[in-house]
């Protein structure tokens, strides 16, 4: 007797003839992460605060029917700040609809007078999770996620959030630009942008889905069928961080699985998981050629401190650390084999992995992925890499950034 084809299966899909490991990039970001890949995107690799907020700025400039912007830290009364107000209110006098969602953490030393000039301006504005009388007292979750997008058409991400950190600096008297990467993406990648700043503005109105809700979802995958030998570049996933989904951290874990020769990672806040530690001291002690960095001077201290606890364990069987030498460094980034590249807001700790709403986007591109660790060997030639001697607590050495 025939079985009969199950509906939830898509039977009009074309069958793959490339590679299954340009085949495994498309399926394996829907099956780990829930993430649909598209083709045909052009993505941009930016670098620091000064030219990620011109080409942010440009982006409102040229909407002409929507703009979405999702921001964890937003000053809105500094001159940056400033800046991305009258953005806003002057693309509303244009007719675009203007729609602005902030962590209420990240937004709570904003003074009232510019939320109310957003909203006298005809700006959309709504605070993520105040705190009130709910689970965790509405402290957490938080949503972390840095997201703007115009007209679902181009749609940045990545680790900044809108400061004069990221312009000036803030530690110190000699303070120095935040170091950051952010990604600017042209393509169908912005309407996955743009579903994404959809979800999370449902959710700040309390419209979204109940948790028991979301533990019943089950929706087909899109486009899963992508490969990398015959669909056009760049491909491009949108990972979505919801609380309990551990969903960047497994993808870290096929990248480690998969990698056969680099995996270089960045991030502001390394206090990772044990699963994370063990995939990447398995990777270097298979041959590839892992390399973290992370601050050298960090805005919380006490990361640091706690960061150190993993170091020997890890130069032992390998990884190679790298501490920054800059003010903060505040990147959230990495690249695989030099094809495959994450930029994103979310670090390798518990609130980023499991407890925060965040966003990534994961780029499957050669020549995005050459820029990416070129960006890479540049920020490790301003470090120090961290060594172990015998088994004491790690110090400070220069180091060759290019020697693999």
């Amino acid at each position: 007797m025939p079985i009969p084809p199950d509906p939830l299966v898509r039977t009009d899909r074309p069958t793959p003839t490339g590679s299954s490991a340009g085949v495994s990039f498309a399926r394996g970001l829907w099956r780990v992460a829930a993430a649909d890949v598209s083709a045909g995107n052009r993505p941009v690799l930016l670098r620091d605060g000064a030219t990620a907020f011109e080409a942010m700025l440009a982006v409102m400039e040229h909407a002409r029917h929507t703009l979405d912007f999702e921001c964890y830290i937003f000053r809105g009364a500094d001159e940056v700040g400033q800046r991305f107000v009258q953005a806003m209110i002057a693309a509303v006098g244009r007719g675009v609809r203007v729609r602005l969602l902030v962590d209420w953490i990240g937004g709570r030393g904003t003074p009232r007078r510019v939320w109310k000039m957003l909203r006298s301006g005809g700006v959309d504005v709504r605070i993520f999770s105040p705190i009130g009388f709910r689970a965790w007292l509405g402290l957490l979750p938080r949503d972390h996620r840095k997201l703007l997008v115009a007209d679902g058409k181009v749609g940045i991400t990545g680790g900044i959030g809108i400061g004069e950190e990221w312009r000036l600096g803030a530690l110190g008297p000699k303070r120095r630009p935040w170091r950051d990467t952010v990604v600017q993406i042209h393509g169908p990648a912005a309407e996955a942008m743009e579903r994404a700043f959809d979800s999370m503005w449902q959710r700040a109105a309390g419209l979204g889905p109940t948790r028991r809700e979301q533990r019943r979802m089950v929706r087909a995958a899109r486009n899963s069928w992508i490969d990398f030998t015959d669909a056009q570049p760049a491909l491009v996933g949108i990972v979505e961080g919801e609380p309990g989904r551990f969903r960047i951290s497994r993808a870290l874990g096929v990248q480690a699985a998969a990698a056969r020769e680099r995996l270089w990672i960045a991030t502001a806040y390394f206090i990772p998981a044990l699963g994370v530690v063990e995939s990447l001291k398995g990777a270097a002690s298979d041959g590839v050629d892992v390399r973290v960095l992370v601050p050298g001077r960090n805005d919380h201290p006490w990361v640091n401190s706690y960061a150190a606890s993993y170091y020997p364990s890890l130069l032992r069987h390998g990884v190679r650390i790298w501490e920054w030498q800059g003010e903060m460094m505040h990147a959230k980034s990495t690249v695989m084999d030099g094809v495959i590249t994450r930029i994103g807001s979310t670090d390798f700790n518990p609130l980023g992995a499991a407890i925060n709403y965040e966003l990534d986007a994961i780029i499957g591109d050669r020549a995005f992925g050459a820029q990416a660790e070129e960006m890479f060997l540049a920020d490790l030639e301003q470090s120090r890499e961290v060594t172990a001697k015998r088994g004491r607590v790690p110090r400070l050495n220069k180091s060759a950034a290019r020697d693999v």
